[in-house]
């Protein structure tokens, strides 16, 4: 706890690090009370206020099936949200763990995992999501897996760099003598050294895979209407764009500013940890 709260006021202290928590924290305020605040259904239409400008009445203007789009932005990225959070923890679990078991297994196992995921990896997510979800459709319980696989491709890679770095050291070889298996050594050995590295990888997966969502909402795959989401609204929006700059605007402000904050608080993070954030990674 004394390095959670070291940690937390080392971020704090620094002025983008303190920006992305609290746009993060804004961003999780509103997804939990929207609900509880909007002023209007967000699915309901209204053929007498098409395209109303931003007013008193409708804070945010309405849309062009004359729906409120400030209570729609409010409710826009809690569905995405979720799906990313669970699809992130899902990649995070898998990937880490095979990473991990490979690269304290080594030799054949090693190179015939790393292969497969390489030849995974070759395939743009963005085409093999579209595959499945054109199988499968774009429910939240078939998002969830299929992006949660897509992106652990990328921990793999990872897990079993940071891995190897520690399967030579004393600790690690002294728990093979001692005749522990490799699932005991893998969980109590080197899932600690690596925790860090990881928990950054996740927080940047989890913006990425939120990207992924809106992209998908965007291209009519996924978050399903009527539930409204942020790159849904904006695909809505395109045709009208300069009549009714309002209708996108919006939904594009809240998308960008939860992404801008989730990467400010996460390079603070990181630099408080010490560690060096990667890039966006092969199925990022």
């Amino acid at each position: 706890m004394t390095g959670l709260r070291a940690t937390l006021a080392y971020v704090l202290r620094q002025p983008s690090g303190a920006v992305g928590l609290v746009l993060v924290a804004v961003h999780l305020l509103i997804a939990l009370a929207a609900p509880f605040i909007i002023p209007y259904d967000a699915a309901t239409q209204n053929a007498a206020a098409i395209l109303e400008p931003p007013s008193l009445t409708h804070l945010f203007g309405t849309d062009r099936l004359g729906r409120d789009v400030f209570s729609r932005t409010l409710l826009g990225g809690r569905e995405a949200m979720l799906i990313s959070t669970l699809s992130a923890i899902c990649a995070m679990a898998w990937g880490s763990l095979l990473g991990i078991v490979v690269a304290l297994a080594g030799g054949l196992l090693d190179a015939a995992v790393m292969r497969v995921v390489d030849a995974m990896v070759a395939i743009p997510w963005i085409l093999l999501v579209m595959l499945f979800v054109a199988a499968l459709g774009s429910s939240t319980a078939a998002l969830i897996p299929l992006l949660g696989f897509s992106y652990g491709l990328s921990v793999v890679y990872l897990a079993r760099s940071a891995a190897l770095d520690f399967v030579a050291r004393d600790f690690v070889l002294a728990a093979q003598v001692r005749g522990e298996s490799r699932w005991t050594i893998a969980v109590k050995e080197l899932s600690p050294n690596i925790r860090d590295s990881l928990a950054v990888q996740g927080a940047m997966q989890w913006s990425w895979i939120f990207l992924a969502v809106s992209s998908l909402s965007f291209l009519g795959m996924g978050v399903a209407p009527p539930t409204p989401d942020w790159g849904q609204m904006i695909a809505d929006a395109r045709g009208i764009m300069r009549t009714a700059p309002w209708t996108v605007v919006w939904p594009m402000v809240f998308l960008s500013s939860l992404i801008i904050g989730v990467n400010l608080a996460v390079d603070a993070w990181a630099k408080a940890l010490g560690i060096e954030r990667l890039g966006r990674t092969p199925q990022s």
